[in-house]
């Protein structure tokens, strides 16, 4: 059963690539446009003055160069200049210097908040039918992610309280809210490893807004609390029995 479900997400995924790079548009244009890039950028007050690698268009040039085989920033540049003459416009420089700036401007908050804007437009179109007695479920579940031993790193996600000076590596927890339906983020927090309030449950806390009267979260074993399920309660959001 793990080969095959290997073999299916591989198959996915080629045909993924195989799409995004046959396309002659911007992906994702019917979840994904300017205006929502400008609201993005407007509710994080990041203001943003270049003409060609525009929010929109630099996150296009970066899903293409996560597809691309070989991920480099010369290849994807050359795709965004051909886009541009296929569309009347004219090429940009196929130096990549434009293209890495651009996607350093771009806020941290910015790929979460688009993400989860997106997935709450994907989640709000399911048909009836996905979903479980008509009922949205979301499934909950949170890891660690570490990051590269930088000092601006360390500051901002500590390492842990018994690491050894000199040893180890920042670690950020990251939790979501994942609708059933369509299997999209809806809502994703993260904060410092460890710590009071930086726990899984206390990420779940901040994302109570997202939810409505009458949803449904599926969570493991961690969900089983009454703090928990008594915010759950006073929100009229219905918490299931926690997964074995």
């Amino acid at each position: 059963m793990r080969d095959f479900s290997q073999g299916k997400f591989r198959q996915q995924l080629t045909f993924l690539r195989r799409l995004f790079l046959q396309e002659g548009d911007l992906p994702f244009l019917d979840v994904l446009s300017e205006e929502l890039m400008q609201d993005v950028l407007a509710t994080i007050r990041t203001v943003w003055n270049d003409a060609i690698y525009t929010p929109l268009v630099t996150l296009w040039v970066f899903l293409n160069q996560v597809l691309i085989a070989d991920h480099a920033c010369r290849s994807v540049v050359a795709r965004l200049i051909a886009h541009r003459i296929s569309r009347g416009q004219r090429a940009c420089s196929s130096e990549t210097g434009a293209y890495c700036q651009a996607g350093k401007r771009l806020p941290e908050p910015f790929f979460a908040d688009v993400a989860c804007r997106v997935g709450r437009v994907l989640d709000s179109q399911a048909a009836r039918n996905w979903l479980w007695k008509a009922r949205q479920v979301y499934l909950f579940d949170g890891t660690t992610v570490s990051m590269p031993d930088t000092k601006e790193n360390v500051e901002a996600y500590p390492k842990t309280y018994n690491q050894k000076a000199g040893l180890g590596f920042p670690l950020a927890r990251i939790s979501a809210l994942i609708s059933l339906s369509c299997g999209a983020i809806v809502s994703v927090g993260f904060c410092r490893y460890a710590g009071k309030g930086h726990g899984e449950v206390s990420l779940l806390r901040r994302m109570w807004d997202t939810l409505r009267p009458g949803d449904v979260i599926l969570g493991d074993s961690l969900m089983s609390n009454w703090t928990g399920n008594h915010d759950a309660q006073r929100t009229r959001v219905q918490t299931c029995k926690p997964a074995e």
